[in-house]
């Protein structure tokens, strides 16, 4: 029988030992525990974000970074696409609708993209969390982490968010609507029509629709007032004209699985490319599987030196206890005994700080995807599931493994040997 309260009145005694030990151990566990964490939960955010994205085209480049740019609005320069593609697209009977995306500006440090409604509501599909959708090329909708409301005014930067730049004094946005949460990070960008940026940028909006070209023809003697009138009501979005600018990317929506393979296949071609986000996604999660592998040989290592010197520092700590381990044996305490005290000790240090990592790790795993939404917008699902109690519950097992050498050292101790110490 093991005196349990020989023990807890042992650790009581020796608690500042007790203490560093257990500490280590939980940091050991907390790294390797938030690594598997922070892993999934990456995945789980990201493939969640690419949802809505079924395929994208841009023009001949990295795939990695059209989807970096247009899925996760990542800043970066992209090769325009010709304009004539996106006219093809939107009239292509295998498509339901196809999406532009212009980038370039921003406003306190949220991006404005330049998009249409279709790609707003799906088409009709999604309703906004408020407001309406764009009426006018001065009007905007902001994402659900924007602060702002219907109303407000926003001068666009030239430039991304960091990047610094100068306004455009020439054109002032009304916020008219907000989308509802996505947990994307499009949450965090301001959505504008496509041809206000292109306006903005001086390329030619007044080519960009044909149903436009006319009026625009017809119409030069207005006044200001006048002037205003006809830009409020400008036709917004499809069907595009032979002379529309040209765009960064498209995002399409096919009316099919077989159509969306027939659209990414006949893409692919010498100047412009087509994309699968989540295949993109698949080949990026690869290189995050070979970091994982690193991190998580790391957290073993940092687990191993731990529980080496928890065999040194209980090696250490028997020794300074011979006398009391040998007074036990002259009372009479069997050998088993002897050896369930240290066994059971050591044990019972290492599951409170294997219990104790357990906690760490997934609260360190909560900090860290909270700071990461901030910066991204992506909301990453952290969630403590069985796959990582399983890896505490194996360190608990290779702690215990570790456990029997001072215990074994203990029980071929004999009692004249350590009274005689």
């Amino acid at each position: 029988m093991i005196p349990v309260r020989f023990i807890l009145a042992d650790l009581r005694r020796l608690w500042a030992g007790s203490l560093v030990i257990v500490l280590l151990i939980g940091l050991a566990t907390a790294l390797g525990i938030a690594v598997g964490i922070q892993e999934r939960a990456l995945r789980l955010g990201s493939a969640r974000a690419a949802d809505r994205f079924d395929v994208v085209i841009g023009a001949a480049g990295s795939e990695t970074q059209l989807v970096l740019s247009s899925v996760f609005l990542q800043a970066a320069p992209l090769t325009l696409l010709p304009g004539q593609v996106l006219k093809k697209l939107a009239e292509d009977p295998r498509v339901d609708w196809a999406a532009p995306v212009g980038f370039g500006d921003s406003f306190q440090g949220s991006p404005i993209v330049g998009t249409t409604n279709e790609f707003l509501t799906d088409k009709g599909r999604r309703q906004l969390l408020a407001g309406h959708v764009f009426e006018k090329r001065t009007d905007a909708v902001a994402g659900a982490l924007v602060d702002l409301q219907p109303g407000d005014t926003v001068k666009p930067i030239h430039g991304l968010p960091g990047e610094g730049g100068h306004s455009h004094d020439e054109l002032a946005y009304t916020i008219v609507g907000r989308l509802a949460p996505t947990g994307t990070p499009w949450d965090r960008a301001i959505l504008v029509p496509i041809e206000a940026v292109w306006s903005i940028h001086g390329m030619g909006p007044a080519g960009a629709h044909a149903e436009s070209d006319h009026a625009a023809a017809g119409d030069h003697d207005h006044d200001h007032d006048g002037a205003q009138d006809h830009a409020a009501a400008d036709h917004l979005g499809p069907p595009w004209s032979a002379g529309v600018p040209g765009v960064p990317a498209i995002i399409v929506k096919p009316k099919s699985i077989a159509a969306a393979y027939q659209l990414r296949q006949e893409y692919r071609a010498e100047t412009t490319v087509g994309v699968f986000p989540a295949e993109v996604l698949t080949r990026l999660y690869a290189t995050l599987g070979d970091a994982r592998l690193v991190l998580t040989a790391i957290a073993i290592g940092t687990q191993a030196l731990v529980g080496a010197a928890v065999v040194l520092v209980s090696v250490v700590h028997l020794s300074q206890r011979r006398r009391q381990i040998g007074a036990l044996r002259a009372l009479g305490a069997p050998r088993a005994a002897i050896f369930g005290v240290v066994w059971v000790e050591l044990l019972l240090l290492i599951g409170l700080g294997v219990a104790l990592g357990v906690g760490l790790g997934y609260l360190g795993a909560k900090v860290a995807a909270s700071f990461f939404t901030v910066q991204s917008g992506i909301v990453l699902p952290v969630t403590l599931e069985a796959s990582d109690v399983g890896f505490a519950a194996v360190l608990l097992l290779v702690a215990a493994l570790i456990a029997l050498i001072p215990a074994w050292l203990a029980y071929r101790q004999p009692p004249a040997a350590a009274l005689r110490a």
